[in-house]
């Protein structure tokens, strides 16, 4: 996320003293060690970059930003009406700023603490999560796709691997061929970097055989490779009117746009993840299980991601034995 500008100012302050001939390559690494999601990345840019902006509209340092320089920024949004992970992301994309101009952070005094406590009872915390589907519906759309079309064939590919590997859609842009693994009890796909895995450990995912071949997440993938012709590079790719393939790594934003065409525009490409934890909830699967897939470090993301809105679903009423 660090700019050229902060970059500049991060080696040059006295209290970095980098020698002259090791500049360049603690840029790179300063630069890597502050790289997070690239999502992330670029809203923290975007946020800092409106922050500035509003700073010279009223005549106030951005950097380093005073307090109340914040409090009014910070409470403009509220006012705009603006959801409050959004204002949190602003704060954080501020404080990581300083943090890399190496200069105190106005969001480490109490004011904005209380300021930001207040502001979520204001407008409420509780975000807009992306619904989950049901089992049967999204059979049925899979079902119903055209597979004549290259269109149709990456599209049936990358919803069946997008909820039964329950992936995060940068995940999906980021897969390359060679991150593929076939053999007979299925596909093993590696993951080199996600959301909550920024150094590159290993990180697998399982995906299974389904009987029925036409919601077959694997006899699908396949399908599209072949129709794709190459063993490295993206597998999701963007195509042309005329349904020519591409070179292109298709979009986290066009993966969204896939999943409401055939979905329903209350859903999301986040909907595919959501839906894969809340099936296997109803299914009985326990919380370890779901998270040796979605890559979740604790129960009480499960629980967070579980989309239960029928209160018969997952009760354990049903079980009393009367």
């Amino acid at each position: 996320m660090a700019t050229e500008n902060q970059l500049h100012v991060i080696l040059s302050t006295p209290a970095v003293r980098v020698p002259a001939h090791l500049v360049e390559s603690t840029q790179r690494y300063v630069e890597s060690g502050l790289r997070g999601a690239a999502n992330t990345v670029r809203a923290y840019a975007g946020d800092c970059k409106r922050f500035s902006a509003w700073c010279v509209l009223h005549q106030l340092e951005s950097l380093p930003a005073s307090v109340e320089a914040l409090v009014g920024f910070l409470t403009e949004l509220a006012d705009s009406g603006k959801k409050y992970a959004t204002i949190e992301r602003h704060a954080a994309a501020i404080a990581k700023a300083h943090e890399l101009a190496g200069v105190e952070s106005p969001t480490a005094d109490k004011k904005i603490k209380v300021l930001l406590k207040g502001i979520a009872r204001e407008i409420k915390t509780r975000q807009k999560q992306a619904p989950a589907f049901s089992l049967g519906s999204f059979k049925h759309t899979i079902k119903s796709i055209n597979i004549s079309v290259p269109a149709g064939l990456r599209n049936r590919a990358l919803l069946l691997l997008g909820f039964t590997g329950a992936f995060r859609r940068s995940e999906l842009e980021a897969l390359n061929v060679e991150d593929l693994a076939f053999d007979n009890d299925g596909l093993v796909v590696s993951l080199q970097q996600s959301k909550t895995n920024q150094l590159g450990q290993a990180e697998e995912k399982a995906i299974f055989y389904s009987p029925d071949s036409a919601l077959c997440p694997i006899r699908s993938l396949q399908a599209w490779l072949r129709l794709l012709g190459r063993t490295e590079g993206p597998v999701f790719v963007s195509l042309r009117k005329n349904n020519k393939l591409t070179s292109r790594r298709m979009t986290t934003k066009y993966t969204n746009l896939i999943v409401q065409q055939y979905l329903g525009s209350q859903y999301t490409a986040h909907s595919l993840r959501a839906s894969f934890v809340t099936v296997s909830k109803l299914n009985g699967a326990d919380d370890s299980k779901i998270m040796n897939q979605t890559k979740h470090k604790t129960s009480a993301m499960i629980r967070r991601y579980t989309r239960l809105d029928n209160v018969r679903q997952h009760n354990s009423a049903k079980e009393l034995g009367l």
